[in-house]
């Protein structure tokens, strides 16, 4: 079941009897698949890189150097729902570090989301800190003018920084078409899932202090004290990175370990 990164729990489940009942051959196939698909993924773009590889559910920064591959992080990420909102596979650059982010609602999850539930609980919109946004202006004022405003297209939602943030508290942006980044997250419990296939498209990274530190190598100033005290600030601070970071949201469902599995 580890193996195979189903939950371990010693029960031949569907689950697991599914895994047991796949052919040798079928493996082969697996295997050979992933290979040719690996041979399409930039994994090598930089002397730096980090890589989710999305059906794993896993995260992996790593130096590149002389044709070395030596990996500094390995983490849980949370990635979009599989049939729904699944996460694109693509590369780009990660060049700045949102600390105590603001959360800008897409209009899709406004309109089928925090509007509706808003609605039936008025409560809700200032307990979760959301805000209506015209322009450079800010209301927090739940009323049918504000929710027109928003379903018309004139305003926008945004979620204030603090501690029930869909962000949580970091932020790490590299610009694409798709608006996808990674984050981290209030509700870090869903790391212990097997399956983690959660969000709306974005991915939640388990440990985003280390992460940052990462990408913020080459920045002494920016200490694991400073960035903690940043991501708990409640203001929103951007930081661009001295060294731009590639990221490859890849996808891979057979992976050669170290020790031959």
């Amino acid at each position: 079941q580890t193996r195979h990164a189903l939950d371990a729990d010693g029960v031949i489940g569907v689950g697991t009897l599914a895994q047991l009942n796949v052919s040798p051959a079928a493996r082969v196939r697996q295997i050979a698949l992933t290979m040719e698909r690996l041979r399409w993924t930039p994994l090598t773009g930089g002397p730096r890189m980090i890589v989710v590889n999305v059906p794993e559910f896993m995260l992996r920064a790593y130096d590149y150097q002389d044709g070395k591959l030596d990996i500094q992080l390995e983490m849980k990420v949370i990635v979009g729902k599989a049939l729904d909102t699944r996460t694109p596979l693509f590369k780009e650059d990660m060049r700045y570090i949102e600390f105590s982010p603001y959360w800008n609602v897409p209009s899709s999850i406004a309109r089928r989301e925090v509007i509706p539930h808003a609605q039936r609980a008025p409560s809700y919109f200032s307990r979760q800190g959301f805000e209506f946004v015209f322009g450079n202006q800010a209301s927090a004022a739940l009323n049918q003018a504000n929710i027109d405003a928003v379903l018309h297209g004139q305003a926008r939602i945004r979620q204030r920084p603090g501690p029930l943030n869909a962000l949580g508290d970091i932020k790490f942006v590299f610009p694409n078409n798709q608006a996808i980044y990674l984050h981290h997250t209030p509700a870090p419990q869903l790391f212990s899932r097997g399956r983690r296939d959660f969000s709306h498209g974005c991915i939640r990274v388990e440990a985003p202090v280390a992460l940052a530190q990462f990408a913020m190598q080459g920045m002494p100033e920016w200490t694991e004290t400073r960035i903690r005290e940043a991501m708990t600030a409640g203001k929103s601070k951007t930081v661009a990175l001295r060294e731009p970071v590639p990221v490859v949201l890849a996808y891979g469902t057979a992976i050669a370990r170290a020790d031959g599995r």
